[in-house]
C-alpha cells in the first residue's frame, strides 16, 4: 500500500512542475495531508543517485548543460523569497532518478505562457507552500518539465530559455535547434561552444603528437 502511495504521488509531481524540495519525498506529501500530521521528511539520498545529476553534492562532478558546459544556476531566489527553482530547490535545473518529469529547462515565463499553462492544467501562477512553490509571475525564471516547454512549443507558446542553465538531458524530449530557437542566451552560449571546441582541436593534437612520438619511439 505505502510503495503505491508513493508511487501515486510521484506521479502526480510528474504532471506539474511544483516538485518538492531537496530531501523530502513525494511519498510525504502523499501522506502527510491524510493520515499523518508531519511530512516524514527522508535524507536527501532519497532523491540523489551516485550515477545521475545534481549540484548539492559537491563531491561530485558538476551536471552538464546542454550546450556541453558546466550547468549554471537558473534562479537561486525567486523574488527574494528564499526559493531556489530545480527539483532539488537549489536553484539548479539539475535532475535525478526520483524527478519523473525531468524539471531540466530553465524558462522565463511570460503572463501569456503563465495563462496557457494554466489552460492545460500545469497552474504555475498559484503558491503552493506545501511545495515550496512561490507562484510565478512574468520575468521569473523557472525549471519547467522539458515535456511540458515541447507541449508549448508545439502549441506556439513556449517560453524564452536559458542555454546555459538547461540540463543536457531535456536533449532526450527536445533538439538543441529546438531551444535556439527560444533561447535569451544565444551568442553567449555559441561563444562558449565555440571555445569548448577550440579545447577539444587543442586536446586531439596533444593526443595525436603523444601517439605519433609513441609510434616512433616503438619503431626504434
Amino acid at each position: 500500500m505505502w510503495s503505491l502511495m508513493y508511487l501515486f504521488g510521484n506521479f502526480l509531481l510528474m504532471l506539474t512542475d511544483t516538485q518538492p524540495p531537496a530531501g523530502v519525498s513525494a511519498f510525504a506529501f502523499t501522506t502527510s495531508s491524510r493520515n499523518h500530521p508531519v511530512a516524514a521528511v527522508a535524507t536527501t539520498s532519497l532523491y540523489m543517485s551516485n550515477d545521475d545529476d545534481n549540484d548539492e553534492n559537491n563531491s561530485m562532478p558538476p551536471s552538464v548543460s546542454v550546450l556541453g558546459t558546466n550547468l549554471q544556476p537558473c534562479n537561486c531566489n525567486v523574488r527574494s523569497t528564499g526559493i531556489g527553482t530545480g527539483w532539488y530547490r537549489n536553484g539548479y535545473c539539475s535532475t535525478g532518478p526520483e524527478d519523473l518529469g525531468r524539471h531540466t529547462v530553465c524558462c522565463e515565463v511570460t503572463e501569456e505562457f503563465l495563462q496557457y499553462s494554466k489552460s492545460v492544467g500545469n497552474d504555475l501562477s498559484t503558491p503552493m507552500p506545501m511545495y515550496m512553490f512561490p507562484g510565478l509571475k512574468e520575468g521569473d525564471r523557472w525549471c519547467l518539465c522539458a515535456a511540458r516547454w515541447v507541449q508549448a512549443y508545439q502549441a506556439g507558446m513556449a517560453p524564452k530559455v536559458v542555454l546555459s542553465s538547461t540540463h543536457e538531458k531535456t536533449l532526450s524530449v527536445a533538439t538543441l535547434d529546438m531551444l535556439r530557437e527560444y533561447a535569451l542566451d544565444l551568442e553567449d552560449a555559441d561563444a562558449a561552444v565555440e571555445d569548448l571546441d577550440r579545447q577539444r582541436a587543442a586536446l586531439d593534437k596533444l593526443l595525436s603528437v603523444d601517439l605519433d612520438a609513441d609510434a616512433a619511439s616503438s619503431e626504434q
